[in-house]
């Protein structure tokens, strides 16, 4: 008997998931909530249609079992192909396993790649913690007390932590003295409640220099906590280029620079491959980056008094 790797594979380079599977496809993601996981599946959604296909969007708000769950449903239901937003699919390996075995494809944006997975489009997540924590280690001058705000169930979270533990390392003039793992959905209350505890543990000016948030909505959530203590002394730094961070830095906040990862693109990217794998192609390869920009005052033209 062939195993689900194997099937999978035999779908991927023969197209078994055939024209008439091409018109259905499921997004499923728990964490639509986020700012950047709704542009991912809005984006991809338009881009399905306008080739005919049938989208069917699953938000489980954070909710893993559902999810597996969920999987197992459109599994079932002989849905064209899987598309997994923003999880690594190694969260729900047994439903990708049996979607891969039933030689159905399964595609992950803003993910990981693992077995049973066609294809994952992503961003360098280890140069985007590192070309942010760079930035924010320039800015403290290669001295200071920092705060992480983290997530390392994502796959690509915790590539952008990796790289904050290697400049730490790497930097022994700044110390991490707090940390956070946030809750998701309901990121940036949860921030600002985790901010906000660390204010009253370390309440002294200079104990706490800056956050580094993993995305910008944590760094949001530790901005309303700063600004409701009346702390200007603190800067933050987070990923994602979230709009409301890119106007936080634009309005000369302490919110100071994130980087932008273009996610419209990779959900295009993603739809492009499936449609290569719909007309019995494979990806290009097994993963596949769009660039990301880092956005400061500085690259917005913005003097702050």
């Amino acid at each position: 008997m062939r195993g689900w790797m194997g099937a999978v594979a035999l779908a991927i380079m023969t197209g078994a998931a055939g024209p008439a599977a091409a018109q259905t496809v499921s997004v499923l993601t728990p964490y639509l909530s986020a700012v950047a996981t709704g542009e991912m599946v809005e984006t991809f959604k338009a881009d399905a249609e306008k080739r005919g296909w049938t989208v069917s969007v699953v938000d489980t708000a954070g909710d893993f079992g559902a999810l597996a769950s969920r999987v197992e449903d459109v599994v079932n239901a002989r849905t064209g192909a899987v598309v997994l937003v923003s999880i690594n699919p190694a969260q729900i390996q047994d439903q990708v396993g049996k979607a891969a075995a039933a030689g159905i494809p399964v595609f992950a944006i803003d993910g990981a790649t693992g077995p049973g997975v066609a294809l994952n489009v992503t961003s360098d997540n280890r140069a985007l913690g590192k070309t942010m924590t760079e930035y924010l280690f320039g800015r403290l001058g290669g001295k200071g007390a920092i705060v992480r705000f983290f997530h390392s169930a994502h796959p690509g979270v915790h590539q952008r932590e990796i790289a904050l533990d290697e400049a730490l390392q790497a930097a022994p003039g700044i110390r991490q003295v707090a940390g956070h793992y946030v809750q998701v959905p309901g990121q940036i209350d949860d921030s600002r409640n985790a901010m906000d505890a660390m204010l009253a543990a370390n309440p002294a000016p200079g104990a706490i220099d800056a956050v580094w948030a993993a995305w910008d909505e944590p760094g949001i959530g530790a901005l309303l906590a700063l600004q409701a203590a009346g702390r200007t002394d603190v800067v933050i730094a987070g990923i994602d280029g979230n709009p409301q961070a890119v106007e936080l830095i634009r309005q000369c906040t302490p919110f100071i620079a994130t980087v932008r990862q273009n996610f419209a693109e990779m959900a295009t990217i993603a739809a492009g491959q499936m449609a290569r794998v719909f007309a019995g192609g494979k990806p290009d390869a097994t993963e596949l980056y769009a660039p990301g920009t880092l956005i400061t005052r500085d690259s917005l033209g913005v003097t702050c008094p």
